[in-house]
């Protein structure tokens, strides 16, 4: 059996084994595979005869599926899993997976640290200091940007499902407020310092907005000019959860009129940012390349799920299954 690896290196840069896959079979692991539509040819040639593909952001679209001779088995290594024609894998008998629920703890922290650095601006004051401004500053100490408690504020969270609720106890743990928007409520989750409340109230009463809900045409674009006009002035938005939940032209212009105080985000609307990005040129923007998943421990959760669901799919019993 050959199992193919499509795009390594995001996965396991190194510090993480492949043992386990090589268990299976004849593997073979490319670091790298085009993340476009522009290399359909070199998909094909590396997948043609594979019976098991891993990919993470490498496309597999339908004109690629459609020409492959034993493939069988797809699992994507993330969540997300749009980079797959499921409908046409569907047609040709062809199982995809996913991996859900791996990063919960890692993505929570991660918002977190996007919010503190919004706050105390850890890594341009620890600059600052290593270029002598501390050594030759007359004054014993010195701040570049404002300071901010977060204590007695409120978060609102756009989402509020197992990643929400990691980062709502986190803020909770602070001293903040937790307000929480979405579909289902469980109203055991309620406390003194914890409760759901409608879009409307959320956005007239945050002061740092955190978005954690999945992309769907309902949350596409739900940070636009009509919903950050019923924000407080000065408020805080944090995104690590879809770059195409926020109109960027939009909040780039927030940003340098003051509406909105800072936004620290790991992810954008297309991923590498391209250089017209309106956010790499706006005020108080502070931006990381979609990293919050990719803490070792939570690499090493998928690398463990994803020989799971190869496991089950050669029993018969296929688990985390995307397209049936």
């Amino acid at each position: 059996m050959k199992l193919v690896v499509l795009d390594g290196y995001t996965l396991n840069p190194g510090d993480l084994s492949w043992k386990q896959l090589e268990a299976f079979g004849q593997l073979v692991v490319y670091d790298r595979t085009a993340f476009d539509r522009n290399n359909d040819d070199l998909i094909l040639e590396r997948i043609r005869d594979a019976d098991i593909v891993f990919t993470n952001k490498t496309p597999l679209p339908g004109n690629v599926l459609e020409k492959t001779e034993k493939l069988k088995f797809i699992c994507v290594l993330a969540t997300g899993y749009d980079v797959v024609d499921i409908k046409t894998a569907a047609q040709k008998g062809i199982i995809v997976t996913n991996i859900p629920s791996y990063g919960t703890a890692t993505v929570a922290q991660m918002a977190m640290a996007l919010l503190m650095e919004i706050c105390h601006h850890v890594g341009a004051h620890n600059e600052s200091v290593h270029k002598g401004d501390w050594a030759n500053c007359p004054d014993w100490c010195y701040w570049h940007y404002p300071i901010i408690e977060l204590a007695g504020k409120t978060m609102g969270i756009i989402g509020y499902g197992r990643i929400g609720q990691a980062t709502g106890k986190i803020a909770q743990a602070i001293g903040m407020n937790v307000l929480a928007y979405d579909t289902y409520k469980n109203k055991d989750l309620e406390c003194e310092t914890m409760r759901y409340a409608e879009l409307e109230e959320l956005l007239a009463n945050s002061d740092v907005i955190a978005l954690h809900c999945p992309s769907t045409e309902d949350t596409r674009g739900i940070i636009n000019k009509n919903t950050i006009a019923k924000m407080k002035d000065g408020v805080i938005i944090i995104n690590n959860s879809r770059g195409t939940l926020i109109m960027e032209d939009d909040l780039a212009e927030a940003l340098n009129s003051g509406k909105v105080a800072g936004a620290a985000l790991d992810v954008v609307s297309s991923e590498p940012i391209k250089e017209s990005n309106p956010l790499l040129n706006a005020r108080n923007c502070i931006i990381t390349p979609h990293i919050s998943w990719a803490s070792k421990e939570a690499r090493q959760r998928i690398m463990d799920m994803a020989v799971d669901n190869l496991k089950h799919y050669l029993s018969g019993n296929p688990i985390n299954v995307v397209n049936v």
